[in-house]
């Protein structure tokens, strides 16, 4: 995602990272407890774009709303729907209609399967997008989805918003030949699917494309996620966004080929930690043993997301990690871990912002600190402020009072101004939203 222009002090309003979303309507977070950050990577996208299509495009017959919730209807063909109390993706039972709640007092699921159906199965051409700066889940979930709809002969593009580029750790992902830079996208998309996006907002400069496309279809996993869509695949309790979008695939009858489900696993894999964090369930394992049974390889993913970084990194790592403070009042008695990358310092040593996603993994392990927070200095001279807590502090809340958003356990928010200043007001509304 890319980062909120902030002035002074004043909290930004748009997210680098889905799972640190603002969310408008706090809940429990049902969603899965840690997530990793997702900058605005600097470097340049190394695939071909897909030629432009003809700017006159078949269209449904009706234009379908974009906001609210549209009840499910039609029908899923017989072959493909499951039984009502069949084992469905997440665990426990698929639900007969087109919505079920992930438990009392959580957001609900809603789940528009037939509708969604229906709309990609009449459609000839569809647009997809994700949140802008895609993480693992983000864009590894879009192009999944974008190799199955070309598998049923669907025209299909794909992309997010400026900056339009791929960050170094994902280029390894299949299915890259469709991604077409934002400009080049429909205008009024005759269907269009967003991707682990909790809001509209999260698209960038494609907001005006889902705002004005004809039908519009919602997959994503955030509690935060704000109702957008005319038809919602849309589950807080889902591990990922990656799950719901393997689930759609098999709806439409396409079968899992080793590069779909090479996108599936790098998705699974990224918002459970590598499988360590409290959403990954049984069905979580049973979901990426399929995956690995169609060919993807775990140890080639897990090198790609974690386990390589350039020289520079360890530089400037162990610098950030020689700065951290360790606060063991703040946090309500529970402690604080904090540390900050200027953009002057990784300038020096050749690490580009997206590369910084792996500090806080290391200040977070601090046994005398609840809460880890990394503060990052992007191109444009902001800070994103990343914070993690081990699950007794909700810093979510924190991070909302402040402009921001997220999970209980993963939350980020952006400021101007110096580190030190910002972590005053970040101690002061975790000592507000102290949780009990």
């Amino acid at each position: 995602m890319s980062e909120p222009v902030a002035g002074g002090a004043t909290p930004g309003t748009v997210w680098t990272s889905d799972h640190e979303a603002p969310a408008l309507a706090w809940g429990p977070a049902a969603a899965c407890g840690d997530a990793v950050d997702h900058a605005d990577p600097p470097l340049s996208l190394t695939t071909e774009p897909v030629p432009r299509l003809p700017d006159k495009m078949s269209v449904l017959t009706a234009p379908e709303p974009v906001l609210g919730v549209v009840a499910s209807r039609g029908a899923e063909p017989a072959a493909r729907r499951p039984a009502p109390g069949a084992p469905g993706p997440l665990g426990g039972t698929r639900p007969t209609g087109g919505r079920a709640g992930p438990g009392a007092g959580g957001p609900r699921a809603e789940l528009d399967w037939d509708r969604a159906l229906a709309l990609i199965e009449t459609a000839d051409e569809i647009c997809l997008a994700c949140h802008i700066a895609p993480d693992g889940d983000a864009l590894g979930s879009m192009l999944a989805l974008g190799q199955a709809l070309s598998g049923l002969g669907k025209r299909c593009l794909a992309s997010f918003g400026e900056p339009f580029t791929v960050p170094g750790s994902l280029r390894f992902l299949p299915g890259q030949e469709l991604l077409v830079e934002p400009a080049r996208m429909p205008g009024i998309p005759e269907v269009m699917i967003t991707l682990d996006a909790a809001g509209v907002e999260r698209l960038g400069s494609l907001a005006g494309r889902a705002a004005v496309a004809r039908s519009l279809i919602v997959v994503d996993h955030h509690a935060s996620n704000t109702g957008f869509g005319a038809a919602r695949l849309v589950d807080p309790d889902a591990a990922a966004t990656a799950v719901l979008v393997e689930e759609l695939i098999r709806r439409l009858g396409v079968p899992l080929t080793g590069d779909i489900a090479q996108g599936l696993y790098a998705g699974l894999a990224s918002d459970t930690g590598s499988f360590k964090y409290p959403c990954t369930t049984p069905q979580v394992h049973d979901l990426a043993g399929r995956l690995l049974a169609a060919g993807v390889r775990p140890e080639a993913v897990s090198r790609e997301l974690w386990d390589r970084a350039p020289f520079g990194y360890l530089m400037v790592l162990a610098g950030a990690l020689a700065r951290a403070r360790l606060e063991r009042d703040a946090a309500g008695g529970l402690g604080l871990v904090w540390t900050s990358i200027g953009r002057a310092e990784r300038d020096s040593r050749g690490v580009p912002y997206d590369q910084l996603e792996g500090v806080i993994d290391q200040l977070r392990r601090t046994d005398e600190a609840e809460v880890a927070v990394v503060c990052k200095q992007n191109d444009q001279g902001e800070w994103y402020v990343s914070t993690r807590s081990k699950g007794r502090v909700d810093v979510g809340r924190a991070c909302v009072a402040l402009g921001g958003g997220g999970h209980r356990t993963a939350a980020a928010f952006t400021l101007a101004g110096e580190p030190a200043i910002i972590i005053d007001r970040l101690r002061a509304a975790l000592n507000k939203d102290e949780a009990p």
